[in-house]
């Protein structure tokens, strides 16, 4: 069977909001700022910008770089560096961004539900039972359903006529509502305490192997690396493109995203005396505490919860798009079906794959260990291996559209040495994680 013509961007703009709409998800809207909160506030910031700049951007890089080469998806990518057996690794890729998308989808759905019901019908008295009934059974399977027909009906539009199309108008939708919720925010009174939990600089921190272990995490999850995302969209895109000024672009657009959710989590939290449940859990915060916050701050909550949950809904929507877009384009390319029936088919199965995940939060939470802090990483480590070790020469794929660029030898030194190094610790450390959410499952 021929292979049909490979669709293309239509414009660099679009490929760039794409790109961070991928990115910019639900973890950054919380967990960054949560972590930094736990783990040093400013320390914590230093670090996951060094971590951004030594591990996050080579392997985003790399990425690009087999998508962009080869113009095809994970699988195909990397047989076409590399032989037959490393499309294995591309494999590994697909399976972990369906893996992710089953259960991610159950959390978006929760989102979702809280945008449309906060409009709708304000806050609840009773944010924690409310969290309760939603999180779980038949009302968390609805609504994860709806999430992934809605993700589908994207994918389905194509590159351009779908996720493009989507991701031009959801991404400055986005950050205009992270914008103009952290404005709002710092004109309470309770700002400047929130805003010195969230950044005040903690010295003995920089030194903690497990903030370093937690900043490299994040930048790593956060960039959307380890699932092929960035390998799939940059097989979209022209021979001429600039990767390195694009990925430079997009971890700074992911960052700041990232770090006004922070402006506006923290003070709104501090300014009605509720810092004392931040550390409870990250879902706990997100979902109980600050419906809570939102609540008692009258017709003025209602909005700012409303446009707040809107913006995780969007943040959700965009990185799911991506996540789905890997599977569809490995069976577009491997199968030579159409887009349609590849995104009903990978939708459906998602889809199904994700109930048990609706049903039970201790799945929820195993299937997030397994795939989010174990195959992430390992897909990450393989590719970091692959790009620097055994593709023949990386740094003149990447050259090309980045001419007067002389800094390639060191991004390929990094991938040689610290970032697999890094990676490696997180991934030994992530298995520790993973056995004890095992065990705590079985035990329940």
């Amino acid at each position: 069977m021929a292979q049909a013509p490979r669709e293309q961007w239509g414009s660099r703009t679009g490929f760039v909001l794409a790109a961070v709409g991928s990115a910019v998800g639900l973890g950054n809207m919380w967990r960054f700022s949560y972590l930094a909160s736990e783990h040093g506030g400013g320390a914590f910031l230093l670090l996951y910008i060094a971590m951004t700049a030594l591990v996050g951007l080579p392997v985003m890089l790399a990425e690009l770089t087999l998508g962009r080469g080869s113009g095809r998806s994970p699988i195909f990518a990397l047989q076409h560096f590399g032989g037959r057996a490393w499309s294995l690794l591309g494999w590994l890729f697909v399976a972990t961004g369906f893996l992710i998308f089953s259960y991610y989808s159950v959390i978006a759905g929760w989102t979702l539900r809280y945008a449309v019901e906060t409009i709708f019908l304000g806050f609840s008295g009773d944010p924690g039972g409310r969290f309760e009934a939603l999180a779980t059974g038949g009302p968390a399977v609805a609504w994860h359903l709806g999430f992934v027909v809605l993700c589908a009906f994207v994918v389905m539009g194509g590159v351009r006529g779908g996720i493009e199309r989507a991701s031009v108008v959801l991404m400055p939708v986005l950050f205009a509502l992270v914008v103009g919720i952290a404005i709002y925010a710092a004109t309470l009174d309770g700002a400047a305490a929130g805003y010195a939990r969230y950044l005040t600089f903690e010295i003995r921190e920089i030194l903690s192997l497990e903030v370093l272990r937690e900043a490299a995490g994040q930048a790593f999850f956060s960039l959307s690396l380890g699932m092929g995302v960035m390998i799939t969209y940059a097989s979209y895109l022209s021979p001429r493109e600039n990767l390195p000024q694009q990925s430079l672009v997009i971890a700074g657009a992911d960052f700041g995203v990232a770090f006004l959710a922070g402006l506006v989590v923290f003070p709104l939290i501090f300014a009605l005396g509720l810092s004392d449940k931040v550390g409870e859990s990250t879902v706990g915060a997100l979902f109980i505490t600050l419906p809570e916050t939102f609540a008692t701050m009258g017709a003025a909550g209602r909005v700012v919860g409303s446009l707040f949950f809107v913006a995780l809904a969007v943040a959700a929507l965009t990185s799911a798009i991506s996540m789905l877009e890997v599977v569809v384009a490995s069976a577009i390319d491997g199968l030579g079906v159409s887009r349609r029936t590849a995104a009903i088919v990978a939708g459906a199965g998602i889809a199904l794959l994700g109930i048990p995940s609706a049903l039970s939060l201790g799945v929820l939470g195993l299937l997030d260990q397994v795939a989010g802090n174990l195959l992430l990483i390992l897909g990450g480590l393989l590719v970091t291996v692959f790009v620097g070790w055994v593709m023949d020469d990386p740094v003149a794929e990447v050259e090309r559209g980045a001419g007067g660029i002389r800094w390639f030898g060191l991004w390929r030194t990094l991938l040689r040495t610290v970032v697999p190094l890094v990676l490696a610790v997180v991934l030994v450390s992530s298995c520790g994680a993973t056995l004890g959410a095992i065990q705590e499952l079985a035990g329940g």
